[in-house]
């Protein structure tokens, strides 16, 4: 195995969180409204079943770290049994930092999933990130990986099934 391959194994290897935007990332990024408001979001399955292989074979777990405040987004979240759940964060470095004190981890322990501006900070302060190839520029240019998968369309999945390998390499 190259130097750089064996390097990246063992940083992923470090990774006991892996936390996600949602809009943009869970969801394609469209949203429906109604006479009512706010109505749907699309969700992938494969992205919540990433979630469960995470937790099953890799010792990971999930969070949501989302600007949104949203009772579609808190339903998902509990169908995933996902307990690290920010939504209404508009300073998710913040967040980032109060969840490492709050879990006594290290940043280089912890994995961010983002696609647009209000990702940016969070991404640079993270062991590793990652993006939808339909993220903004800004974000492509300092994720980690970019994902093949577009936001909701499996993109999550697609990083936490390289969490996974990476960690059952590094075994």
């Amino acid at each position: 195995m190259k130097k750089s391959n064996q390097e990246f194994i063992e940083k992923v290897s470090k990774i006991k969180l892996l936390l996600t935007d949602c809009d943009g990332v869970l969801t394609d990024g469209g949203v429906y409204y109604s006479n009512k408001g706010e109505e749907l979001k699309r969700f992938s399955i494969r992205d919540g079943m990433g979630v469960e292989r995470l937790r099953k074979y890799a010792g990971v777990e999930t969070g949501v770290v989302t600007g949104e405040n949203s009772e579609i987004v808190h339903r998902r979240v509990e169908k995933l049994g996902i307990t690290e759940y920010h939504p209404g964060s508009r300073d998710k470095y913040l967040v980032l930092k109060e969840i490492i004190h709050t879990r006594k981890l290290s940043a280089d322990q912890v994995a961010y999933i983002g696609d647009d501006s209000n990702d940016l900070e969070i991404m640079q302060h993270v062991g590793l990130s990652a993006c939808p190839t339909d993220s903004m520029s800004m974000i492509r240019k300092i994720a980690s990986i970019i994902m093949v998968n577009k936001g909701g369309h499996g993109a999550f999945r697609e990083f936490a099934e390289i969490i996974i390998y990476c960690k059952q390499k590094e075994k």
